[in-house]
């Protein structure tokens, strides 16, 4: 009994517990490396929820932030918890991707698997990793890292609020979308993220929301403890030599641009006779001079931009990424009138049967919203249709007026659109779906676009030769 004592009263010293014989409070923190994602088309949106064994029974006791297409999340949210020494306090942390639209739910989020250990463990070894347990029992490559540290029995809480003037633009295609992140330094000199503010999107001129931080989490009770400020400027698309980057090419996995534009692409080309597709981009510089372009040819070949089926222009996509520079803003006028032009020579024709239907596929807010609106006006007019997809975690609020769903568009001027030309659907509603709902569901409408169009112009369908051919000798 005498060697139990000296043992506990030698673990109470180092852990600072004689303040409070049988209870003290510690914070854990969180970060995770190596989180494969079970859809392997995309990047998971992790979440962490933390469980304590009470009878026999798992039960949820609070669960982290959830960090948007993040394979090595860094968590700002702090578990505090209360530490008995003379009891197995048994915890558990699963790992969770969150589906954009189960709200936080788990019905319908994808498990990747779990961390045991007792909270003893934790406080004994004050940082712990351990490899994720997946479904199914097997070991799998990502870790988990808990990072314990006691509470000083400082209760106070600070208010801070933060701004920032004139931070430099690293977006390409709009302004930056800046937050901030507050690390505490530890007396090892390493980094601990205290806090993280949301994203102001699209403004240089930033000015987060006040937040409330214990003075334990900021800076364990001492006023003199160094603080780092850090500003992330997260460019709407990145480099897409980086991995984080939408535009970044996998050799074994398409990113968003590609999936939907293969989705809609392989619908589309059906219905297109010579399976030939011109293809173009917007808000990059290109060479040789590599002045900005808000219509150059994908395949810098301007005389004859159209390529050999879907699969052509990925490949065009992919081969004139390395010779780009990413630049913006985002204008997508110049592109519909570019289409419109083409439709509008159509109409001048003997037999007027071509419709376009023209993709659009941008990851930033358009920038040109009086411009845009006004050329879809002018376009309602005309054989086409504007398919919009949104790619990445934007705000395309914005984006949906666009979309005569919620009402008629009308140009600058107040003109209204003649017809409604125009589907916009943000692509994150879709990353746990098939590519098949994605497709159904941005041309959906088109059929009806295109009657509507043609009944407008009193032209009918033309019967192919080979239907009438196979009427003459049907029932």
């Amino acid at each position: 009994y005498k060697k139990s004592l000296d043992i506990y009263e030698s673990a109470a010293n180092s852990l600072g517990l004689f303040s409070s014989p049988c209870l003290t409070k510690v914070e854990l923190m969180l970060t995770c490396k190596g989180i494969s994602d079970r859809d392997a088309l995309s990047k998971p949106d992790p979440c962490v929820i933390l469980k304590m064994q009470s009878h026999g029974q798992w039960m949820e006791v609070d669960r982290t932030e959830v960090i948007r297409s993040c394979v090595n999340p860094t968590y700002s949210k702090v578990f505090t918890l209360d530490f008995y020494f003379e009891e197995v306090q048994r915890l558990r942390f699963e790992l969770y991707d969150i589906n954009n639209s189960s709200h936080n739910g788990l019905k319908e989020a994808d498990f990747l698997g779990s961390v045991e250990c007792t909270l003893g463990q934790i406080i004994s070894q004050r940082k712990l990793s351990k490899a994720l347990l997946r479904p199914g029992g097997t070991v799998g490559k990502a870790i988990i890292t808990i990072t314990a540290e006691e509470l000083t029995g400082n209760d106070d809480y600070i208010e801070l609020s933060f701004s920032a003037r004139k931070l430099d633009d690293k977006d390409f295609f709009s302004k930056s979308d800046p937050f901030l992140e507050i690390y505490r330094l530890n007396d090892d000199a390493t980094l601990q993220l205290v806090y993280r503010t949301e994203t102001v999107m699209n403004n240089l001129n930033p000015v987060w929301k006040t937040f409330k931080v214990s003075l334990n989490s900021l800076c364990s009770g001492d006023h003199e403890r160094k603080l780092q400020v850090a500003i992330d400027f997260t460019a709407s698309n990145g480099d897409p030599r980086n991995s984080c980057s939408l535009h970044y090419i996998h050799p074994y996995q398409p990113n968003e641009y590609l999936k939907a534009l293969v989705a809609v692409g392989e619908i589309c080309q059906d219905y297109d006779s010579d399976k030939m597709f011109p293809a173009f981009g917007f808000g990059a510089q290109i060479p040789p001079d590599y002045k900005v372009s808000h219509d150059f040819a994908v395949n810098f070949n301007e005389d004859n931009p159209e390529c050999a089926g879907i699969q052509g222009v990925v490949e065009a996509y992919q081969a004139c990424l390395p010779k780009l520079q990413l630049y913006g803003p985002t204008n997508i006028a110049p592109i519909i009138q570019k289409v419109a032009n083409s439709a509008s020579q159509e109409v001048h024709t003997k037999e007027a049967m071509q419709y376009f239907i023209l993709l659009i596929l941008t990851d930033g807010v358009i920038t040109d919203m009086a411009d845009t609106r006004e050329a879809i006006v002018q376009a309602s007019h005309l054989p086409m249709s504007v398919i919009i997809v949104g790619i990445g975690n934007a705000d395309f609020s914005d984006m949906q007026m666009l979309d005569g769903d919620d009402g008629i568009l009308r140009s600058p001027k107040g003109e209204p659109v003649l017809r409604d030309i125009v589907q916009f659907v943000p692509f994150r509603n879709f990353k746990h779906a098939s590519p098949a709902a994605l497709a159904k569901s941005v041309l959906a409408e088109v059929p009806n676009q295109v009657v509507d169009y043609y009944n407008s112009k009193g032209i009918k369908p033309k019967v192919p030769s080979e239907y009438q051919s196979s009427r003459q000798f049907g029932p």
